[in-house]
């Protein structure tokens, strides 16, 4: 039996309570994986990216707002490197709870998608800023001397 992946368009604005998201996210996963729970997560993102393929930075964003991630800022490019900022009310919660929350799942997601969108070998690094500024950074680097083959 084949799996299909939930379509954004079927869930549209529904609302579930984020306690429910994040009893999942941070008891659940923590207990089923452990001290494997940052890489796998890591992995399950790039999964989830190639599931659900953006084609340019405005998309990628979009699918942030629909999946209740958060809302994604594209804060600088370079050659070689992009840079997001990640806010939202659930990480102002997260930060308030002092909860150790790990983002490696849009980490991962990050870093696939800018692979596809810019073709060559990208990987992730997420920075948590708390006091003050209450935001998650990611940094996206791939490297020019890296293409990845299209099929």
């Amino acid at each position: 039996m084949k799996f299909e992946h939930p379509r954004i368009e079927t869930y549209g604005d529904k609302q579930v309570p984020a306690f429910g998201f994040e009893l999942l996210r941070t008891v659940l996963l923590q207990e089923l994986l452990g001290e494997e729970t940052e890489p796998i997560l890591y992995w399950s993102g790039r999964k989830l990216a190639r599931a659900y393929p953006c084609a340019n930075n405005d998309e990628l964003i979009l699918f942030f707002e629909r999946a209740a991630w958060g809302t994604l800022e594209l804060v600088s490019e370079t050659r070689g490197k992009i840079k997001f900022e990640l806010r939202s009310d659930l990480i102002d919660a997260r930060f308030k709870n002092k909860s150790d929350y790990h983002y490696s799942l849009e980490s991962g997601f990050l870093a696939e998608q800018i692979q596809t969108i810019k073709g060559y070998t990208a990987d992730a690094q997420v920075e948590v800023k708390g006091s003050r500024d209450r935001k998650v950074t990611f940094l996206i680097a791939w490297d020019l001397k890296d293409p990845i083959e299209r099929a």
